[in-house]
């Protein structure tokens, strides 16, 4: 049996971490390399920064805490968030990311997963969906959650698999932020339908909430932002919860 990652998300936006409910009402929270620090010091398995700026100066910012993060931290870091070209991912590559998260780029431009996923690897590539429920099924939306693509997220997540993405970032937008648990039914539905390793994303509010998803679907890691930027719960509570429910997690 493969051991379930604990992924800490760390939202960075003009070089502070910042973090809201359901992709908005964003508030700082502080500085990204030294929260990355501390994290993969508590026992975090990767650590994962979402770029959600938007201006040219901050690609340069993002690129410089990268570089600053890769020096200091010793666990895999996926850097995701206005990744638009190959050019974008051999940058963040090169500045010491592990893995690039390539999200709205890769709806308006699907190539783009192929030629990166065969020019880097699979295994450096994930593709973030932002999926939200409507009554035909769950839409991928993009622009940080706001704009509905109508594209299926579960036929999305299959393309992305066969385009060469090596993992897929699930982030579910009715959930985001809420702390009453992750998107089970969502969650289910993308790992039933492709082979590649699924992160489980939005919703945690309690260490429980990573043993449900774990022992209720067969994806791979659990990610959360909120608990662990407010200290209301520390990795290893999240880690001792899996344990103590018969889940296997990795080792601090």
């Amino acid at each position: 049996m493969i051991a379930k990652r604990i992924i800490s998300c760390l939202d960075v936006k003009d070089g502070e971490v910042v973090k809201g409910t359901n992709f908005v009402g964003l508030r700082a929270l502080g500085d990204p390399v030294e929260m990355a620090k501390g994290y993969s010091k508590a026992g975090a398995d990767e650590i994962v920064f979402l770029d959600i700026s938007a201006t040219h100066e901050a690609r340069d910012t993002i690129i410089d805490i990268v570089k600053d993060t890769a020096r200091q931290v010793h666990v895999p870091f996926t850097v995701g968030g206005g990744v638009r070209s190959i050019a974008d991912v051999n940058r963040l590559l090169q500045a010491g990311a592990d893995k690039v998260g390539i999200n709205s780029a890769a709806v308006t431009n699907p190539e783009l997963i192929t030629a990166a996923a065969e020019r880097f690897g699979s295994q450096c590539i994930v593709v973030a969906i932002d999926a939200k429920k409507f009554a035909d099924g769950w839409h991928v939306m993009t622009h940080g959650g706001r704009k509905d693509t109508g594209i299926d997220a579960l036929q999305w997540a299959i393309e992305a698999e066969t385009r060469g993405a090596g993992e897929i970032l699930l982030t579910s937008v009715d959930t985001d932020g809420v702390k009453s648990g992750f998107d089970l039914a969502l969650t289910t539905a993308v790992v039933q339908r492709v082979k590649i390793p699924v992160i489980a994303s939005g919703g945690v509010g309690h260490p429980d909430h990573f043993a449900e998803v774990f022992k209720a679907t067969d994806v791979s890691a659990g990610l959360a932002a909120s608990i662990f930027h407010e200290q209301t719960f520390s990795i290893q509570a999240v880690k001792q919860s899996c344990r103590e429910q018969g889940v296997l997690v990795r080792e601090a």
